[in-house]
């Protein structure tokens, strides 16, 4: 019986994560794997481990032989591929946390993983917790997968879940969320879905076989959500999440996208609340399962590290089999979505970009439509994502085909209403 490989660790970064993983690894002596050194950016901070394992030389990692896996867990993304792309090349495998320089160097990391033939393992990077990427890669077949959605950013999950269960403002729900370590004190990266939008395109990867650029993913984030869209969720009985959204379409190809959506309370979606993520997948046979737990953390980012370096021991590796075993799919942007805007200013819309209109009202305390538009028009334009604009999709937005006769004469040719209406 082949006895299970010993692991000698070289850690870059000890922050929260970094911190965290000390304290799991030396709870599970039983993993056979041992820290050797740490490499930190700042060598005068004093930390909780003894000062012989730090060094600020990322080299004395890179280049020691005995040193066969580097956990890289920094906030700087360049700095981490260079970090990630040296390790392969001196025959180290990899565990990352890094989701940004994944998202913006998986191709290249792919091809020096095949060329070294190295294991390059980041459960942690997405979800922290939850155990998708592994999921998606040892249990759902490609053609098989309906969708997968989920909500997989904690920051704007507590700010949304604060404005609907304690009305509070987004500014006060944000102010909050920074207090308690759950957003950062530059929030950009979180509230504007800049963070969802890199986690869901090696999500994608995993689900369909795409490798798809950031820029290829119509994304916005949370940053215009108002009160007042909270309460016309309300109304229709639900709740606001920024949702990270992925659909097989009849013509095989793959809708997907991040933003923000009308989520019926009763949706396995809805129940997330607070700094948690979740995942909804839906296959063929299997109907819906729902991956739930703590997207952020210490000790929650961390046992996914320590999950990802136990399975290095059975020499693991992501066999990425929608993208070489099948044929991977395509992104589309050719279908309709269902999408509630608010605005301040009827000049901020663009009527004509809309297929119909199905609700419009316009009044001194809210200014809102319900329409049909085709996804072209939200890829190729950005009127929707100024800050006195909000844009959030129905529950169930994706619409593949229009029956002509039902969209009522294009809403009778988007006619300039004035006050309340409603078109039924």
């Amino acid at each position: 019986m082949e006895t299970h490989k010993k692991l000698v660790l070289g850690i870059f970064g000890f922050g929260v994560v970094g911190e965290g993983l000390y304290k799991v690894l030396n709870q599970t002596p039983s993993l056979n794997a041992v820290i050797k050194k740490v490499c930190i950016k700042n060598g005068i901070k004093k930390r909780n481990a003894p000062a012989e394992l730090f060094t600020t030389d990322r080299n004395i990692l890179l280049n020691d032989p005995e040193i066969n896996v580097i956990v890289e867990m920094i906030d700087d993304a360049d700095a981490a591929y260079e970090i990630v792309k040296t390790a392969f090349i001196n025959g180290k495998s990899v565990v990352s946390a890094s989701k940004k320089m994944i998202a913006e160097h998986l191709p290249e990391l792919l091809e020096l993983e095949q060329k070294t033939g190295a294991s390059f393992l980041y459960e942690a990077a997405c979800c922290a917790s939850i155990p998708v990427i592994r999921n998606l890669e040892e249990y759902y077949d490609n053609d098989l997968l309906h969708s997968i959605s989920a909500v997989v950013n904690g920051s704007t999950n507590y700010i949304l879940t604060k404005m609907f269960e304690e009305k509070l403002s987004f500014k006060n729900a944000l102010l909050q969320a920074q207090q308690l370590g759950f957003a950062e004190s530059n929030p950009v990266l979180d509230v504007e879905g800049y963070d969802a939008l890199n986690k869901w395109t090696f999500l994608l990867t995993h689900a369909y076989g795409i490798l798809p650029k950031t820029g290829d993913i119509v994304f916005t984030g949370i940053q215009s959500v108002t009160a007042e869209d909270a309460q016309q969720a309300e109304k229709k009985d639900c709740v606001i999440k920024l949702v990270a959204s992925a659909k097989k379409l009849k013509n095989g190809k793959v809708a997907a996208y991040v933003l923000p959506h009308f989520v019926k309370k009763d949706d396995q979606l809805a129940f997330i609340k607070n700094e948690y993520n979740g995942v909804v997948i839906e296959s063929s046979f299997a109907d819906k399962q729902f991956f739930y737990g703590k997207g952020a953390g210490s000790l929650p980012t961390a046992s996914a590290v320590l999950s990802d370096i136990s399975a290095l021991r059975y020499h693991y590796k992501y066999e990425y089999k929608k993208l070489h075993h099948h044929k991977p799919n395509e992104l589309s942007s050719d279908f309709y979505v269902k999408a509630y805007v608010g605005f301040t200013d009827w000049n901020h819309i663009r009527k004509d970009d809309f297929e119909s209109i199905e609700e419009w009202h316009s009044n001194e305390q809210i200014n809102y439509l319900v329409g049909i538009i085709h996804f072209d028009k939200l890829k190729n334009s950005t009127w929707w994502k100024k800050t006195n604009v909000s844009l959030i999709l129905t529950a169930d937005p994706v619409i593949e085909s229009l029956d002509i006769v039902k969209l009522k004469k294009r809403s009778l040719e988007l006619a300039g209403f004035s006050g309340g209406y409603s078109l039924s």
